[in-house]
């Protein structure tokens, strides 16, 4: 019978693997540099195997065979992790922690008004946030990092399972004074005469915006492709009168505005409704929680709803 690998073994492994240094992956492991050293040359004496090259080399250098034994490690830790969770959730749902992943185009104007709510109505979750661009976030949840993303479809979800929640409207943004602001509404094909400002390449509401005025992805020329890093930053550019842009009505709610010259107006498309993004959660289909997630799902659609 094989001899396994135990699990605080791979979790040593992962550490380094994740952090990519001996010290980092100790402090992580909450063990001495030595500890942790101690445990992968255990595991890959139990294993009869290689898993790192041996040098003068200052970081960590994983053989082709340390690779894969690291991506295996990180399935049966998630596995094992699976049956003690659903033990948990059996006994007290919706309890303990939960690390939940949101996009920055939601999250600062949502969760001032959601963390409340959750802890009023569930006292004994424990959420661990995490704000990053959608890709990343579905990374860190395909690998287990994280437990739950609230982002923006349509998106590159991988195999995670999306539950949409919401509407989220686009409203347009223009300078105080400019001549659509003198609209009741802002028919989408009258941007197109603008110069649009959106967010870089990597957040999914540039996207999403593209695709509320029909645009094809990449279509605008380098020159004009002015950028912000934030839905702050963009106000401040419209503010400025270096153009228009699109806003998503959570953030507008949320105070993205604060009291910059910008007057915002409801969008009109012609033959369609208004545009707008859906609003979604997203978990691993294999996760045990999943059930949890949908009776997460109403909390967290009530606080998505407009003030």
């Amino acid at each position: 019978m094989l001899t396994l690998p135990s699990p605080q073994q791979l979790r040593y492994l992962l550490a380094l693997a994740d952090h990519g240094h001996f010290g980092r992956a100790a402090t992580a492991c909450a063990v001495t540099q030595s500890t942790l050293s101690a445990g992968i040359i255990a595991l890959e004496r139990q294993l009869d195997a290689h898993l790192l090259e041996r040098g003068s080399a200052k970081r960590p250098v994983f053989t082709p065979l340390g690779l894969e034994v690291v991506g295996r490690a990180r399935t049966a830790l998630s596995a094992l992790e699976a049956v003690a969770e659903t033990a948990a959730a059996a006994r007290d749902p919706l309890s303990g922690p939960l690390r939940f992943g949101v996009i920055p185009t939601i999250g600062p104007f949502l969760l001032p008004r959601l963390m409340p709510a959750l802890r009023e109505a569930f006292p004994r979750l424990r959420l661990w946030l995490r704000e990053d661009q959608t890709e990343r976030l579905v990374a860190q949840l395909e690998s287990g990092r994280l437990d739950l993303l609230l982002l923006a479809l349509p998106c590159a979800c991988g195999e995670a399972e999306t539950l949409p929640i919401a509407d989220d409207p686009f409203l347009a943004a223009v300078p105080a004074g400019h001549r659509l602001a003198a609209k009741e509404r802002v028919p989408v094909a009258a941007l197109g005469a603008e110069r649009l400002l959106l967010l870089e390449d990597g957040h999914c509401l540039r996207d999403h915006a593209l695709d509320a005025c029909g645009l094809p992805r990449g279509a605008m020329p380098a020159e004009d492709g002015i950028a912000a890093t934030s839905l702050h930053t963009l106000v401040q550019m419209v503010a400025g009168g270096l153009g228009v842009t699109l806003l998503p009505q959570i953030a507008v709610e949320g105070g993205v505005l604060a009291g910059a010259a910008v007057d915002i107006r409801p969008l009109e498309q012609e033959g369609g409704t208004p545009p707008s993004r859906s609003l979604a959660l997203a978990w691993r289909p294999t996760s045990p929680r999943a059930a949890e997630f949908r009776g997460l799902a109403p909390a967290i659609a009530a606080a998505l709803q407009p003030a």
